[in-house]
């Protein structure tokens, strides 16, 4: 995974949940709060089934499956508890790696991605390429404002571009869209339409807009866009602090209607339990950016004031084995580790059922580009492909941490499952603080996770493309990279997503990194919340609301 994506939601392009049951969460941990916001304290594989990621477990039958239903009412303010970022927080959104709450209220994208996983218009209302898809051409909705009463055009749109692509800004996003698009031939032929010319054909370009990098902000304001929050959402920018608190509140002439809430405050609170403690106290509303683990979740759920809410397949785990390390040179070694372990085994004991099966494939069953057909475990099968590469009696080191409430679980499954075939795995924890710059893509094989939400071209491009920066396997076939360049030049969707379907297969029979599961988050809200539904990295700021407001 990656830093950038890791460690902001509990990670953010990173990790999740666990065994151990943690102290019984504290009560009056929290001073109440001014209302502008003080802080609240510190194919040898796929001859197997086929079939959507199927779904087992026990934590389904206790805790809830959903958040609780009905309209909220109109207004009231929404509190909403956060781990604590660094002084360095900013709120300009190419280059933001934590503030991810307030920049789904602020601001909107030219493309977002629905409930159902497929594009939906945000600002662009339309889009469309040449018959080569090497141009693509954005039509922008009219009338709109930002907060400051600027009127938004095409202009905007270009200069987001240019500042996301520009090395200064040091966005992680410029990455992707460095090698298909030059900012200097951005077109803006009226005030409604935006023209991206392409280095090379990509027909997924508008899903890698889709980003929380990729929210618009006004031309001009990249020096001040990380304090003032200026931008087209839902709600403008009353207060923020770097690390500390902050309050949007409603706009009222937001271009799809005022949402349902006055405000939201934001708090910053130093730990899982000291935020699951001001939620049972009545003092927060919802904890953001905070997977809990399943003791914590019961405790909630069998409260008075808060409950559970599930974000299906919210995360995906992974056991990435570094293929430029021995073993795991050895494709034969790499497939009999996958073949050694019972995926299901995993997601009964790692999550509890809290989750689906993974199958060592990244893309997520809601995916429309998902492929369904999937490997069986067969330790006997590992067990001949390790005699013919000469690890008869194969040992390996497994690094986890507490980093992760889920890894240390993940990883004990994983050994006990693998004994089978003869794997012995020898599971060591290291710190906790360390583990992403010591252990992380320099062990050969450690526990992980990252966030779904990706487009499935960013992410077989992004994290197992030769030479991209978050290939935590340092895996490298140039058949893979050719098949993705491939998919990318198709402009045919059935043949292209057949394309991204044997991409998969490639990943799921050659590359190094073991999928045991997606999990779903569980997060901690009131009981009084209605209308949460949260999707990527932001939930329905339009919706969301209070019952009794």
């Amino acid at each position: 995974m990656s830093d950038t994506d890791r460690r902001t939601d509990p990670g953010a392009a990173v990790p999740a949940g666990t065994a151990a049951a943690p102290a019984m969460p504290r009560r009056a941990l929290l001073t109440a709060a001014a209302a502008g916001g003080a802080a609240l304290g510190a194919s040898w594989l796929l001859t197997g089934c086929s079939g959507g990621g199927a779904r087992a477990g026990s934590a389904t039958g206790v805790l809830p499956a959903a958040a609780p239903a009905g309209r909220p009412d109109r207004g009231g303010t929404l509190r909403i508890a956060r781990p604590p970022a660094s002084e360095a927080e900013t709120l300009d959104p190419a280059s933001a790696l934590s503030a991810y709450e307030y920049l789904g209220a602020l601001y909107n994208r030219l493309v977002r991605v629905g409930p159902d996983g497929l594009l939906a218009p945000d600002l662009a209302e339309s889009w469309e390429p040449d018959d080569q898809a090497r141009t693509w051409t954005f039509r922008l909705r009219r009338g709109l404002t930002f907060h400051d009463g600027r009127a938004f055009t095409s202009a905007d749109a270009a200069y987001t571009l240019r500042h996301i692509l520009d090395a200064a800004t040091a966005s992680p996003q410029a990455a992707v869209l460095a090698p298909l698009v030059d900012p200097k031939t951005l077109r803006t032929p009226d005030a409604h339409t935006l023209v991206v010319p392409l280095k090379t054909p990509n027909a997924e370009f508008p899903s890698l807009l889709t980003h929380y990098n990729c929210y618009v902000i006004p031309d001009g304001s990249a020096r001040s866009i990380g304090r003032t929050g200026i931008g087209t959402g839902p709600f403008r920018l009353t207060s923020f602090a770097a690390a500390g608190p902050g309050r949007v509140t409603a706009y009222e002439e937001h271009w799809a209607g005022r949402p349902v809430l006055d405000a939201i405050d934001f708090y910053s609170v130093a730990d899982m339990q000291a935020r699951s403690g001001a939620l049972l106290a009545g003092q927060v509303d919802l904890l953001s950016q905070t997977n809990l683990d399943f003791a914590t979740a019961r405790v909630v759920a069998a409260s008075d004031r808060a409950t559970i809410a599930r974000v299906k397949d919210a995360q995906w785990y992974v056991l990435p084995m570094l293929t430029t390390e021995k073993p795991f040179t050895d494709v034969r070694v790499r497939q009999a580790m996958k073949l050694a372990y019972d995926p299901e085994h995993v997601l009964k004991v790692a999550l509890q059922g809290a989750g689906t099966l993974g199958w060592d494939n990244p893309v997520p069953p809601s995916d429309p580009n998902h492929l369904a057909t999937h490997p069986v475990h067969d330790p006997e099968k590992a067990r001949y492909l390790l005699k013919r590469a000469g690890q008869e009696r194969l040992a390996v080191d497994l690094y986890t941490s507490s980093y992760d409430p889920i890894f240390t679980s993940m990883a004990l499954a994983y050994q006990e499952s693998a004994r089978r075939a003869g794997i012995r795995v020898r599971v060591k924890t290291a710190s906790a603080d360390s583990y992403y710059t010591q252990i992380w893509m320099k062990k050969p094989l450690m526990a992980t996770y990252w966030f779904t939400g990706r487009p499935v071209d960013q992410l077989l491009n992004q994290v197992f493309r030769s030479g991209s920066g978050y290939n935590e396997t340092a895996w490298s076939d140039k058949a893979f990279d050719a098949l993705l360049d491939r998919a990318r030049r198709e402009t045919d969707d059935t043949r292209r997503r057949e394309l991204y379907g044997q991409a998969q297969t490639f990943v799921i029979e050659k590359g190094g990194a073991m999928t045991p599961m997606f999990a779903d988050r569980l997060v901690g809200i009131s009981r009084k919340v209605r209308g949460y539904a949260e999707h990527g990295f932001e939930f329905d700021y339009l919706g969301i609301g209070l019952k009794g407001a």
